[in-house]
């Protein structure tokens, strides 16, 4: 499967909640980092982590770029917390061989942010 479609799929897959097809996707040395917090993460474990999160909603995609085996995506997640919808954004690089995902990186921020004083333009 192309990268630009595996993206899309892998989108698919985890803005359904259908966790049982999430590893049919993911290649047997399937590797996922995050960057935000260090962490990384085998098939069976990143599976695990989308699955159990606590009060995970949606997943959408909102871009994707794509060359040859690789391809980054932009989504749009949302999650509830406390009663409250929270929302996040997310850059998912992946890297796919034999037509899985065998290495993605994933970079998360919070939308409610503020940039640091001194970084806006003037």
């Amino acid at each position: 499967m192309p990268a630009r479609e595996m993206m899309k799929r892998l989108a698919e897959v985890i803005d359904a909640h259908r966790w049982d097809e999430l590893p049919l996707l993911l290649h047997p040395e399937f590797s996922c980092h995050y960057v935000h917090t260090g962490e990384t993460f085998d098939r069976d474990s990143w599976v695990r982590v989308n699955a159990e999160y606590p009060g995970f909603q949606n997943f959408r995609l909102v871009d994707c770029v794509a060359e040859r085996d690789r391809a980054v995506g932009r989504a749009h997640v949302t999650g509830m917390t406390d009663g409250e919808m929270q929302h996040f954004e997310v850059a998912t690089f992946i890297t796919v061989r034999n037509d899985l995902v065998v290495d993605l990186t994933e970079v998360w921020t919070d939308v409610n942010l503020t940039a640091p004083a001194g970084t806006r333009p003037q």
